[in-house]
């Protein structure tokens, strides 16, 4: 994939999560917005029901004094009827509509303990009881034979006796609330009607939570309020009461929800978590699909340079073998029994070169499908490290280097397989000689730590980074230094090396820095 592309398409998709998981965050903040909305009109209607409630109980219980108080009173002190008139005539249906409204007033004189704050020395109190009387009579208009009016009949007459207008009540009404200025909120109401009206209130709207209260005359505390009722201006709900005929109060009935977050958050919880329950998996669906591509783009870049130095290992035994044969096919050099044999010889030891480089691709191939048969024996790990010594011994001779072996281990038998134990060995040191610029000068080294033994082969060579080292047993992956062949090789030694020892149930690890040489472990466990 071209490099611009891949970069364009991790940018598109990582701003189409970002967005996902904005919206998801805008969603669930106007989700909590709307639940709150929602409960502080809710929690308003309670309040105003509740004060509603509370007014109206009051001046029931106003009602129902007088009403007492002129039952025991008996004869009213003073009487006085008022009559009002009022005539309609319809000339086109001859009748005529009399109104009429008569207001019977009875003054009685009853205990002035009536109001309990009435003031003044009197032992009785004036009340003014109202009883009005409407009559609607309608009458036909009859004419003789000359045109003459001669007789009023009534059609239609309609008597109401009884309450007041609704004019008349608010004016009385108006009295009663004045005369409850002059007593105690806590006389006018109790702490255990609020509680019950606000409780009827909320139970009613399905809202089950923990609030307090508090009545307040112009910004002070009452005593009417719950024991841990705090006022604050923030997280208050409020509304008037007991006002006056004008709608006006010094009083304010207040609520609080301590628990109101956690009330409104438990509300959408369910949709919030399965929101956010699917962006997780969108994130995490994300993650390993760029984790994919990144890790495709990887192996298809090793896989390049992977085919690259195949190439590269198969060109020089395969011109070699080819100038070999032409060798022989000379005629000047067929005749030398000598020279042919050698030349035979170069084609014999390139084809094993070629053969040994398919061989670790199988080998590897047969490993990750656990096809590769690993039978283990007890063997001497001292007597496996010198076997793989002797296998690059004159190749480090050669170049003017040495091994050295330092083997302290008391104990060392290990169940193994000799083969493939040999070749891990065998391509570490291989390493370590390729990867020396000067004369390879290795060192290895055996102990015993715990029930393990412990390998360690140490080199003085190039070394590598931090970033190599986490990446070193991975398949086909070899450091670039600018130039893909000026180390032959193909990233295959230590993946098999790293398949091998844990299928040997042990442990393979590198240090190294870059510049001062690179150390291997190897941790088997002792029989």
């Amino acid at each position: 994939m071209n490099r611009k592309l891949f970069v364009l398409l991790v940018i598109l998709m990582s701003l189409s999560l970002i967005g996902i998981i904005f919206v998801q965050g805008l969603w669930i903040k106007k989700s909590v917005e709307d639940k709150e909305e929602q409960f502080r009109n809710t929690v308003e209607d309670v309040l105003a029901k509740v004060a509603e409630r509370v007014e109206r109980r009051e001046l029931q219980e106003y009602s129902t004094k007088i009403a007492e108080a002129i039952d025991s009173a008996g004869v009213p002190k003073t009487t006085q009827i008022r009559n009002f008139f009022y005539v309609d005539r319809d000339i086109s249906s001859d009748e005529m509509t009399f109104y009429s409204h008569g207001i019977l007033e009875e003054d009685y004189d009853v205990s002035s303990l009536f109001f309990d704050n009435s003031g003044g020395n009197s032992d009785s109190t004036t009340i003014t009881n109202f009883t009005s009387k409407r009559t609607r009579t309608v009458f036909k208009e009859d004419f003789g034979l000359d045109g003459q009016r001669y007789a009023l009949t009534p059609i239609q007459k309609l008597e109401k006796i009884g309450g007041l207008s609704k004019i008349d009540k608010l004016a009385i009404e108006d009295v009663f609330l004045e005369a409850a200025k002059s007593q105690p909120i806590h006389k006018r109401v109790s702490k255990a009607e609020l509680e019950l009206l606000i409780g009827q209130e909320l139970a009613d709207r399905s809202i089950d939570i923990n609030y307090e209260y508090g009545i307040y005359s112009r910004g002070f505390p009452t005593k009417v309020r719950s024991k841990k009722f705090k006022f604050s201006k923030t997280a208050m709900y409020k509304t008037p009461i007991f006002r006056d005929s004008d709608g006006e109060t010094n009083f304010s009935l207040l609520l609080s929800f301590p628990e109101k977050k956690s009330f409104l958050i438990s509300s959408i919880l369910g949709m919030a978590v399965m929101s956010l329950l699917f962006t997780l998996v969108i994130v995490v669906a994300y993650s390993s699909a760029i984790y994919q591509l990144i890790k495709q783009k990887q192996i298809s870049e090793i896989k390049s340079d992977f085919i690259n130095n195949m190439t590269h290992e198969f060109k020089t035994p395969i011109a070699t073998i080819n100038l070999a044969v032409e060798a022989i096919r000379n005629p000047a050099s067929i005749e030398d029994k000598d020279k042919v044999l050698r030349y035979l010889g170069m084609i014999r030891d390139e084809n094993k070169r070629m053969h040994a480089q398919v061989e670790n691709v199988l080998r590897i191939s047969k490993l990750e499908k656990n096809q590769l048969d690993i039978s283990k024996d007890r063997v001497d790990a001292h007597d496996i490290i010198m076997d793989a010594i002797s296998h690059i011994e004159l190749i480090v001779e050669d170049r003017g280097g040495y091994v050295k072996t330092n083997l302290e281990a008391a104990r060392t038998d290990i169940l193994a397989n000799e083969m493939h134990f040999t070749n891990v060995l065998v391509n570490i040191l291989d390493n370590a000689v390729k990867y020396s610029p000067e004369s390879p000068k290795i060192d290895v080294f055996t102990e015993v730590v715990k029930n393990q033994i412990v390998i360690k082969i140490q080199d003085q060579g190039a070394g590598m980074n931090k970033t190599v080292q986490k990446r070193v047993f991975e398949k086909f992956y070899r450091e670039h230094t600018g130039d893909i062949h000026n180390v032959k090789g193909h990233g295959l030694g230590l993946a098999y090396v790293k398949k091998i020892v844990d299928d040997h149930q042990g442990e393979v690890y590198v240090e190294s820095e870059k510049g001062k040489g690179t150390a291997f472990f190897i941790k088997l466990p002792l029989i």
